[in-house]
């Protein structure tokens, strides 16, 4: 049997305003359930999952409600904080998603010079199931680095007795496989600060551009072009944990 909320409730929750606004607006028409006005903003309205083809508010499908994943190809210059200074990934979705309740998180972060697959979620078990160290999920990022490759960095990296500069703790070891003279390919499953970077930094070489391109077993779709997005399936969301 399905889950059932009132109409104000949940479209407050997603972010079409107060429960008083929503109220308004059921009132003024705005919100239609099997294409009739509905006005009663008490009404109880059931969460399956045909929810947005039946539910519109100012014509449009009502957004999906929690539990919400979505896949975004991250572009660069964004930043994956609120309180990061310069644009945030947020701004990239409609504006009314800053107000969902619950509120909508990166799957940990990539820095504003790094593009590519980033995870977005409002379910906070599945985020934490991610970036849980002891989940250990592969994450592959393609480095263009300043200077040739020196031929020793796969050893390095996969030996597991890497300090970071700072630090104290080891890396977990990690798989490194050049594509050409300054690209290579690594594969990490921790998520230290700017750590490919720093790691590349260890060996003598500078990151000039870095792309995340995989999470688990899902990788970034080739249809979505930077700063573009869609909800994750279930299939995908399953991917990431190998499934």
């Amino acid at each position: 049997m399905s889950a059932r909320v009132r109409l104000d409730r949940l479209l407050a929750n997603l972010g079409y305003g107060s429960r008083r606004e929503v109220q308004g607006l059921a009132a003024r028409g705005r919100v239609r359930w099997d294409g009739e006005v509905l006005r009663d903003a008490s009404a109880h309205i059931s969460l399956d999952a045909d929810l947005p083809r039946r539910l519109t508010v100012h014509g449009e499908p009502v957004d999906p409600p929690a539990p919400l994943t979505l896949i975004l190809h991250k572009p660069l210059g964004v930043v994956c904080s609120h309180k990061e200074a310069g644009r945030s990934v947020y701004e990239l979705f409609p504006p009314r998603w800053r107000a969902r309740d619950p509120a909508l998180s990166t799957v940990g972060r990539l820095d504003a010079e790094t593009s590519g697959l980033l995870l977005v979620t409002d379910d906070g078990q599945l985020l934490h199931r991610i970036i849980s160290p002891r989940a250990a999920i592969e994450k592959r990022y393609i480095a263009r680095l300043a200077r040739p490759l020196r031929g020793d960095e796969a050893a390095v990296f996969a030996a597991g007795t890497l300090v970071l500069e700072g630090e104290t703790t080891p890396l977990a070891p990690a798989r490194l496989t050049p594509r050409d003279p300054t690209t290579a390919e690594l594969i990490i499953t921790e998520g230290r600060y700017h750590q490919v970077r720093r790691m590349f930094a260890a060996v003598g070489n500078h990151v000039q551009a870095l792309h995340r391109d995989r999470i688990g077993g899902l990788t970034l779709p080739d249809d979505l072009a930077p700063g573009e997005w869609r909800i994750a399936t279930p299939a995908e969301i399953a991917a990431v944990f190998g499934g």
